[in-house]
């Protein structure tokens, strides 16, 4: 079953990409339909994107300015709740590693009731050195900081998620003995290159102590790729651009908000889950349905909103920059290797309601059967069925079919200009080094658009599904940092 399932979503994005090519020899006009119908879906999405972008936009202006560390020391329990943070890592530069410890010794929050863990994996030959000497230069600025060495075991996938289920393990241990309430405790997976707000603990400490349905909620900030935003080349600069947008419209959308990279929930609720699964890549999305399964209906993520910046990926040279990004797309795209689980586990768990099992699995497909098909839709879609079917291209529809469907998508690049003034408002000022004659370039780069999310997207995309119909899996590889 669930190889027919790996078969058919990949191949279900295959058939989108290649049926202007061979339907529209029987039937053009259907074709035609079809694509226009997708150009207006694509036009709501640009429109929501936008509507979504601005709403959480003006939302995070307000929330930086509120004193959140007041607001949690009025509620109750608040003495008593502490936050794990596991950062998982394997030969991250220790630079790296510094950046995201400061931005955490910076908190708000009492220091001695936060506990960092780093999860180093045994195979990086570096990892003794590099835990003692943050050991050292960070141990005495937080209430506990401590060093796990996750063994990678026979049936494990090498990974973020093998790691955190071994570090996980670990703290909650020391944790009970010490006599500390899981469920007063959140956990946070903390990507080794993110950099949290100095109030994201003190916000996620108000908003887990004043959610009554706390033990079924994920919390996660804005996730967005400007740590080395002006460093990146252009092409790479853009694609950036648009996932932080669209990574921060996610947080003013709660129905359609999965957590990825760094989110935060109850420790007690990664307990009731099971824990990180050991034989998957990725980790995010496949606890969010695990905890899912777990515990029902009310399982969703709540927006924090505040940033949380990471790398945008990088190497030397554009070259290689562009073949990282690639491959880190290429990664985030091996996500639909969880849908199988997600579909079987759904048709198992009849105890959630039929309708919300429904709407979750097609939120997942939609995202996953588009990802790497859209491109082609919106790109060749409209010019094939009149190249390709003579007798339907002397038709009004045919006639007409490339003009109404690129005005339709000028219509949604309206949008992006939403996306790109957001842009400018949020990420991070231009460095003194950034040389005042490349700032026109910024504009003109939103007009390789189309090349680029091909190379950087779509491509990636079908790299992905493509491996998994064909049942070459993929081996986790850690973005390279700079």
């Amino acid at each position: 079953m669930r190889r027919l399932i790996e078969i058919t979503i990949p191949l279900s994005a295959w058939l989108l990409i290649t049926m202007p090519l061979w339907l529209s020899f029987w039937h053009p006009a259907l074709v035609a339909y079809l694509i226009i119908t997708f150009d207006i879906y694509w036009f709501y999405k640009s429109f929501s994107l936008a509507y979504y972008a601005i709403r959480s936009f003006l939302t995070m202006q307000a929330h930086i300015k509120v004193d959140w560390i007041s607001e949690a020391k009025r509620q109750k329990n608040f003495a008593k709740l502490h936050h794990v943070i596991i950062i998982p890592q394997f030969k991250e530069p220790i630079h790296i590693l510094r950046r995201t410890l400061d931005s955490l010794s910076s908190q708000d929050f009492p220091k001695k009731r936060l506990f960092v863990v780093l999860a180093t994996e045994e195979k990086d030959e570096k990892h003794e050195e590099t835990a003692q000497i943050l050991l050292k230069e960070y141990g005495k600025k937080f209430g506990k900081f401590i060093v796990t060495i996750h063994p990678l075991l026979a049936g494990e996938v090498a990974g973020k998620s093998s790691n955190m289920a071994f570090a996980g393990k670990h703290i909650v241990s020391v944790l009970q003995k010490d006599n500390i309430d899981l469920a007063l405790t959140t956990v946070t997976s903390c990507d080794a290159d993110a950099m949290l707000h100095p109030k994201y603990f003190s916000y996620l400490s108000y908003m887990f102590l004043t959610d009554p349905d706390r033990q079924y909620h994920f919390y996660q900030g804005a996730i967005l790729f400007y740590s080395n935003i002006w460093r990146i080349p252009l092409p790479n600069k853009m694609f950036n651009t648009i996932g932080s947008i669209w990574n921060f419209s996610l947080l003013s959308q709660p129905n359609r908000f999965i957590n990825f990279s760094t989110y935060s929930l109850s420790l007690q609720t990664v307990v009731d889950a099971g824990f990180w699964d050991t034989d998957v890549i990725p980790e995010d999305y496949h606890l969010y349905f695990k905890v899912y399964f777990t515990k029902g209906k009310k399982v969703a993520t709540h927006g924090l909103f505040l940033p949380v910046l990471v790398d945008a990926a990088e190497s030397t040279g554009f070259f290689r920059t562009f073949v990282n990004q690639y491959e880190q797309s290429k990664r985030w795209a091996w996500g639909v290797s969880d849908v199988p689980f997600v579909i079987m586990n759904a048709c198992v768990h009849k105890e959630i309601v039929f309708t919300d099992r429904l709407r979750r699995i097609i939120l997942l497909l939609e995202q996953h059967i588009f990802w790497p098909s859209n491109w082609f839709l919106l790109t060749l879609g409209s010019t094939l069925p009149p190249l390709i079917n003579p007798d339907f291209a002397r038709t009004v529809l045919g006639h007409n079919l490339a003009r109404i469907s690129s005005g339709i998508l000028t219509l949604s690049a309206i949008f992006l200009v939403i996306v790109f003034i957001i842009d400018w408002r949020i990420k991070p000022s231009r460095p003194k080094e950034y040389a005042m004659w490349k700032l026109p370039f910024l504009y003109l780069q939103w007009f390789t658009l189309p090349i680029i999310s091909f190379f950087l997207s779509a491509l990636p995309g079908l790299d992905a599904h493509t491996r998994l119909m064909l049942g070459k899996r993929l081996e986790y590889r850690v973005t390279e940092k700079v």
